[in-house]
């Protein structure tokens, strides 16, 4: 056989898996458009992506209606904007909605390659990984980013504001005409909030919180695959906590309630990976136990110091 014919038949796998690659990457893409044109389907007179958007507001016009102002308002500054935001929204969580559809995807073109016990180790994490983050995500809106914006915006006191501009409504008889004071002294400071400024936070909140909550799929796996132990993840706990704590002091803001949950979540996530990185070692004990690749240590205690050497 000459060399040429050797070449050829080595460099013919490799066209079968790129061949195989660029299929699953067409489903994965022709997907993510689908999943992002369903957020621009109507539903009662406004796009899917619009009412995410009001969903994703609510902490912070929650906040300010707790501050005072009895209709708050968002705005944008510029024509394309809000379209922009739109469309943001749809790549965000079209993405969401179509990465059972690409996972699938990129299942199917790695697990050929896998071992039985490989694909049945691998399965349970690429599953866990989607509902940590979606509860990592839930909990961002539903608790850091309600307390975020009460912090940033309690700097300017929206009631007081009005009190100041408009007069206080309460002291007023009825029937009468707000007006503005002219004798007040100073600028006047209010929250004119934009769209795209007060939705970026809220989606970080959710990024940060969606990724940290990953750790115990992370760690898990690393211990699964003999990267790390659960002795080791113990021994530098203390290091652990450091880490926590400059995480929570640079992904929210300088609150100490918002920077404690935090700290008292992610690191409860890192115990509970000690636990199940333990529980992986314990079941890979056993199982080489039973396939007799080693004895138990009090076997190894009792044999002669020659015949450990």
């Amino acid at each position: 056989m000459s060399q040429t014919e050797n070449i050829d038949d080595s460099t013919a796998p490799l066209i079968e898996h790129l061949a195989e690659l660029r299929t699953r990457l067409i489903r994965s893409v022709i997907a993510f458009i689908i999943a992002i044109t369903v957020f621009f389907i109507p539903i009662q007179g406004e796009f899917i992506a619009v009412h995410v958007l009001n969903f994703l507001m609510e902490p912070i016009v929650d906040t300010l209606r707790d501050l005072g102002d009895p209709s708050p308002t968002l705005q944008y500054t510029s024509p394309q904007e809000y379209l922009f935001t739109l469309f943001r929204i749809s790549m965000v969580f079209g993405f969401a909605l179509a990465f059972p559809v690409i996972g699938f995807q990129m299942w199917r073109f790695v697990a050929p390659g896998l071992y039985r016990q490989e694909k049945n180790a691998f399965l349970p994490f690429l599953i866990a990984s989607p509902v940590m983050f979606l509860l990592g995500a839930s909990f961002a809106q539903f608790v850091v980013t309600p307390l975020a914006m009460a912090f940033f915006l309690g700097f300017a006191d929206v009631s007081s504001v009005l009190a100041i501009v408009f007069g206080n409504p309460e002291n007023l008889p009825d029937g009468a005409v707000i007006t503005p004071d002219a004798a007040t002294e100073g600028p006047t400071i209010t929250f004119f909030g934009k769209v795209n400024e007060s939705l970026d936070i809220t989606l970080k909140f959710i990024m940060a919180f969606g990724l940290c909550f990953q750790l115990p799929v992370l760690l898990t796996l690393m211990g699964k695959a003999g990267l790390v132990s659960s002795e080791g993840l113990g021994n530098v706990r203390k290091y652990a906590m450091v880490g926590i704590l400059v995480l929570a002091a640079v992904v929210t803001p300088p609150d100490v309630i918002t920077q404690l949950i935090l700290f008292t979540v992610v690191y409860g996530l890192y115990e509970v990976s000690i636990w199940l990185v333990r529980r992986v070692e314990k079941k890979r004990d056993a199982q080489l136990r039973e396939e007799g690749y080693f004895d138990d240590e009090d076997d190894l205690g009792d044999m002669p110091e020659e015949d450990l050497k």
